[in-house]
């Protein structure tokens, strides 16, 4: 999924407002630093989730081959199927 910069920013906004209310955070730093953290965070999640999506795109279309490419099969569900898989591998929290 491709956040536009616009998005993460409110999105990080977001994110402060709602740890700050909860009470789960104070703020020891200026409030800009601890956005331009979040948005890192967010930046790098995504953009880990989109070499995820790469990868298994690469798995699919070697698996395909593989078989022989098939057409009966759903390309879609197989797709999520591999991304699920190497998400568990990594750990990664889709």
């Amino acid at each position: 999924m491709r956040l536009r910069d616009e998005q993460v920013n409110r999105l990080a906004e977001r994110v402060l407002e709602a740890l700050t209310a909860a009470g789960l955070i104070t703020l020891k730093a200026e409030r800009g630093k601890a956005l331009d953290g979040i948005r890192q965070a967010i930046a790098a999640d995504v953009k880990g989730e989109e070499d995820l999506e790469r990868e298994a795109e690469r798995l699919l279309e070697q698996t395909l081959r593989a078989m022989g490419g098939r057409t009966e099969i759903d390309r879609h569900k197989m797709l999520k199927m591999i991304k699920d898989r190497l998400a568990k591998e990594k750990g990664i929290v889709l």
